[in-house]
């Protein structure tokens, strides 16, 4: 297996989703989103994984489930939670380069909603700033490289992407 391969890691609604379809897209990769491989491979919302196996048990599902994703010359987009994966974070470091897409705190606590819905992996009592506080330390453990923004804007985002990579843009 080659190290051809794009990992986005991130907080939820950093853009991991959205700039990795754009990012695929503008180098020629294809796309992953491993939220979208764990939910056809349990057929069931993440949410309701969640609701029924708890935040442990999730974890446990996501880190199986990413470890088994095999690829070439894709960007593979991670759920927020991957990071705590110790086996799915080794695999992806040998099938690729992990970029952490770091946004604010505050930023991302606008774009987020309702945690919950948005199946966010939070344990009991414990706040978001923890939470940020708690991955941020394994997205920066984890990462190869790191593009730091704020800008839901594709067009300030995906150079930044390219640069960070070395890839040159046209």
């Amino acid at each position: 297996m080659k190290k051809n391969n794009i990992i986005l890691i991130g907080m939820p609604a950093s853009g991991k989703s959205t700039f990795g379809v754009l990012l695929a897209k503008n180098i020629g990769y294809s796309f992953i989103d491993s939220d979208l491989v764990i939910q056809k491979e349990t057929n069931k919302k993440l949410s309701e994984i969640i609701s029924e196996v708890g935040t442990e048990g999730f974890k446990e599902v996501e880190d199986r489930i990413n470890c088994g994703i095999e690829a070439s010359e894709a960007v593979i987009a991670t759920g927020g939670s991957a990071v705590y994966g110790e086996n799915a974070m080794k695999h992806f470091k040998e099938i690729g380069t992990i970029m952490y897409i770091k946004v604010d705190e505050n930023e991302l606590l606008n774009r987020l909603g309702d945690l919950k819905k948005r199946g966010v992996v939070i344990k009991e009592g414990q706040t978001f700033h923890d939470l940020y506080l708690e991955r941020t330390a394994l997205y920066e453990k984890y990462a190869d490289v790191t593009v730091y923004e704020n800008s839901p804007f594709p067009k300030v985002v995906l150079p930044k992407m390219l640069k960070a990579l070395g890839i040159s843009t046209v």
